[in-house]
């Protein structure tokens, strides 16, 4: 892994029908709560899928590797995540870095 590329963190969310706009606001307190206490956190930002409204994914990116792996040991973060699970019948998280881009 090369220190100068972006880094990312991901999640892609199948949200339990009827629970899409709850998730929402928990994933941004989950946020919220990132950016007051995981220093390292560039934006994130939370798409959804138009052609499934249920389907979810978050990027987040990080000033580097080292503060991504800190926030997932802050305490709280289990707690965090947790609120938003619950409410999805899948989750899966993923770590990436850059590979390419177009401007």
């Amino acid at each position: 892994m090369t220190q100068d590329r972006e880094q990312y963190a991901s999640g892609n969310w199948l949200v339990t029908e009827g629970k899409e706009g709850e998730f929402v606001a928990r994933w941004n307190e989950f946020l919220g709560w990132t950016r007051t206490n995981a220093p390292g956190l560039v934006r994130a930002s939370l798409i959804r899928d138009t052609g499934d409204q249920r389907h979810f994914i978050s990027f987040a990116l990080w000033s580097d590797a080292g503060s991504r792996a800190a926030w997932k040991q802050q305490e709280g973060f289990g707690e965090h995540l947790g609120a938003c699970r619950a409410l999805c019948e899948e989750f899966t998280g993923s770590d990436f870095e850059l590979a390419a881009e177009v401007s």
